[in-house]
C-alpha cells in the first residue's frame, strides 16, 4: 500500500514538474490564455469585495444605533410605497413621563431614555457650524450609550434635571469651532441659548447611515424642552431602551408595547400610535439589497470566467497536439493514462490559479489604496480569497478535462509517428 502511496505521489510531482516545464516554454502564451480567468476573478472578487466591506461598513454603523436597543418613535423605520407618512406625522411624539413609566414598570429592560434630535447651527465668536446634529439626552442615557471622551465628562444627574446650559460636542465641532484653543469650559451659541463646552467626544470617523458621533452636540432634554416644544415638528424625540443582559429584543419590545397601550390608553382593538423599531429593520432590506448585488457580481465575472474557460481548453487542445510526439514515448516507457491526465489537468489548473491569483492581486491593490486615501475601509477577506482560488481550480479543472482526457486515450504507436 505504502509503496502505491510512493509511486502515485512521484508520478503526480513529475505530471507537476512538466507542466511547470511546458508553461515556461510557452510564457507568452500561458499569459494570454490567462486573461480572461484573470479579468473574470477580478470581477467577482472585486465585486464581493466591495459588497462585503459596503455590508460592514452599514453595519458596523446600523450596530452603533444599539443592537439591544428598541426605538420608541412616531415613525416606523419601513419604507415603501404604501409608508404612511401623513399618519405618522400627526401621532404624538414620546414624552418624559413615558420614559419615566418604562424605567418604573419594566422589568426586561436595563433603562430608558427620552431623546431629542433636531438641527442647529452653532457659534462662538466668529467661528460657526452648519447642519449639526442637536440631541437633548435625559440622565439615563449615559447608562444605555456607550461614549468615549478625548476631554471632559457626560452631564452629572443635576446638570440633566435642571436643565443646565451644558454640552458635549463632537470631535469636527471642536474642530470646527474651536480650532486653536482648548474647548472645554468655553460658552457656545445654539439657537440664542449659550452653552458651556464640558466634554468632547472621541473622533468615531464617518458613518455611511449619517451617525456618527463627530458631527452632534449633545445638551440636557429639559434644555431642549425650553427653546422648542416636544412636540413641535421641528423637533423628532425618541426614546431609547436598552434590554436587559441575556434579555431578546423581541421580548422587550412586547413588554413596551404593552406599556405604551397602556400609557396612553389605547383600547385593546385600537391602532397602535406609536412604532417600536430595532436595527434589524435596517439590516434585513441592505442585506437583501447585497444578495442582488453580489448574484450580479457572479454573472458579470460568470461571463468573463466562460470566455477565460474555452482560452483555458483551447490553449490546452494545441499543447496536446504540439507534444503529442512526447505523449507517444512517456507511453511507450510505462506511462498510465491517468499520469497523462494529471499531466494536463495540472498544468490547466495551474494557468488559472494563476490568472486568478492576478486578479486578487490587482483587487488587494485597490484595497490598500482606497483604505490609504479614504475613511471607507474595504476588507479584502480570506473567504473572499479563497472562493476565487476555488474558482480557478474549478474552471481548469473544467477547461483541461477534455484535452487531458484525449492525451491520455491516445495509443503510444500512433502518437509517436504524428508529426
Amino acid at each position: 500500500m505504502f509503496r502505491t502511496v510512493r509511486i502515485t505521489i512521484n508520478q503526480l510531482s513529475e505530471s507537476f514538474f512538466f507542466a511547470v516545464q511546458a508553461l515556461q516554454q510557452n510564457k507568452t502564451r500561458a499569459f494570454l490564455s490567462t486573461l480572461g480567468i484573470t479579468i473574470g476573478i477580478f470581477c467577482i472578487i472585486m465585486v464581493l469585495t466591495l459588497v462585503e466591506s459596503l455590508e460592514r461598513n452599514i453595519q458596523k454603523s446600523v450596530d452603533s444605533f444599539g443592537k439591544d436597543l428598541v426605538f420608541i418613535d412616531k415613525w416606523p423605520w419601513s419604507f415603501g410605497s404604501d409608508y404612511k407618512w401623513w399618519k405618522y406625522m400627526n401621532r404624538p411624539n414620546p414624552r418624559m413621563d413615558e420614559m419615566k413609566a418604562i424605567n418604573e414598570r419594566s422589568v426586561l429592560s436595563a433603562g430608558a431614555a427620552l431623546v431629542i434630535n433636531m438641527n442647529v447651527t452653532a457659534k462662538y465668536e466668529s467661528n460657526s457650524a452648519q447642519g449639526v446634529s442637536l440631541q437633548g439626552v435625559t440622565y439615563e442615557y449615559g447608562r444605555i450609550k456607550k461614549m468615549d471622551f478625548a476631554q471632559g465628562r457626560f452631564f452629572n444627574e443635576n446638570e440633566t434635571k435642571s436643565g443646565l446650559p451644558v454640552a458635549i460636542i463632537g470631535s469636527e465641532i471642536a474642530k470646527a469651532l474651536f480650532p486653536s484653543v482648548n474647548p472645554l469650559d468655553k460658552t457656545i451659541s445654539i439657537r440664542g441659548a449659550r452653552v458651556k463646552v464640558v466634554g468632547v467626544f472621541a473622533k468615531e470617523g464617518e458613518s455611511l447611515l449619517g451617525n456618527s458621533m463627530d458631527n452632534l452636540i449633545m445638551v440636557p432634554t429639559n434644555l431642549v424642552a425650553r427653546y422648542i416644544r416636544i412636540n413641535s415638528d421641528r423637533a423628532n424625540a425618541q426614546i431609547h431602551v436598552k434590554a436587559a443582559d441575556n434579555i431578546p429584543v423581541d421580548l422587550l419590545e412586547e413588554e413596551l408595547r404593552g406599556i405604551m397601550r397602556s400609557k396612553r390608553k389605547l383600547s385593546p382593538g385600537a391602532e397602535e400610535n406609536f412604532a417600536l423599531n430595532k436595527t434589524t429593520l435596517i439590516s434585513a432590506p441592505i442585506k437583501q439589497l447585497f444578495s442582488v448585488v453580489t448574484l450580479a457580481g457572479w454573472v458579470i465575472g460568470g461571463f468573463a470566467m466562460i470566455v477565460g474557460g474555452f482560452g483555458i481548453a483551447n490553449i490546452m487542445f494545441v499543447s496536446v497536439k504540439e507534444r503529442t510526439n512526447q505523449i507517444g514515448i512517456q507511453k511507450a516507457l510505462g506511462a498510465k493514462n491517468y499520469f497523462i491526465l494529471s499531466e494536463f489537468l495540472v498544468e490547466s489548473v495551474m494557468l488559472c490559479i494563476a490568472g486568478g491569483s492576478i486578479g486578487i492581486g490587482i483587487v488587494s491593490l485597490i484595497s490598500y489604496g482606497a483604505n490609504s486615501v479614504s475613511d471607507f475601509e474595504v476588507y479584502l477577506s480570506m473567504k473572499n480569497i479563497a472562493t476565487g482560488l476555488t474558482v480557478s481550480v474549478i474552471i481548469g479543472l473544467i477547461s483541461g478535462i477534455m484535452p487531458a482526457y484525449n492525451a491520455s486515450r491516445l495509443n503510444p504507436v500512433d502518437a509517436i509517428r504524428a508529426k
